[in-house]
């Protein structure tokens, strides 16, 4: 162990991402941790909307301080036309330099997607997005019991904390 160093820094970021779903004649898939689910409508987004990869992308910005969505990705997605989540948080990642993620906790709230049965599927994708092992990644699924506008079914949220070591 270096002496300088003798305890690891140990940092948490917070992410917190939101969206309503488009109106059903606007046509575009509901992207969730990079899965689709075609049983509603997509998210209002210039991206995808996938906001389990938004709210990622917020809690790595909460650790560095790099903005990637409002910065970033927005030049990625209006310049270069990528609108593929995946992509901003794969920039994101980036910007952590000598951080490695050593856990991320997320929480979906919405009454619709039913989510429970694909809990498993996205947390492998979430594992697989940021290079780390499944049981580094917790998520829990709400309705909200409606008591929000995404428990009444108008949107998805997702709200994040990662934890990085040094």
């Amino acid at each position: 162990m270096d002496p300088a160093k003798p305890f690891p820094i140990v940092r948490v970021g917070l992410g917190q991402d939101s969206h309503r779903f488009l109106p059903p004649e606007l046509t575009k898939p509901c992207v969730i941790a990079g899965l689709i689910f075609a049983d509603v409508p997509g998210l209002a987004a210039d991206s995808d909307g996938d906001v389990v990869f938004h709210a990622l992308c917020k809690a790595i910005t909460s650790l560095t301080g790099v903005p990637i969505l409002g910065g970033i990705a927005n030049d990625l997605c209006h310049k270069d036309g990528i609108t593929d989540s995946r992509v901003y948080l794969e920039k994101a990642l980036e910007t952590l330099e000598k951080q490695r993620i050593q856990h991320a906790a997320l929480s979906i709230e919405g009454k619709r997607p039913l989510l429970q049965s694909r809990i498993d599927a996205m947390r492998r994708n979430i594992a697989e997005a940021l290079r780390v092992n499944l049981d580094q990644v917790g998520l829990t699924v709400t309705s909200g019991d409606g008591l929000t506008d995404f428990g009444c079914g108008d949107g998805l949220q997702c709200l994040c904390i990662l934890t990085t070591v040094e």
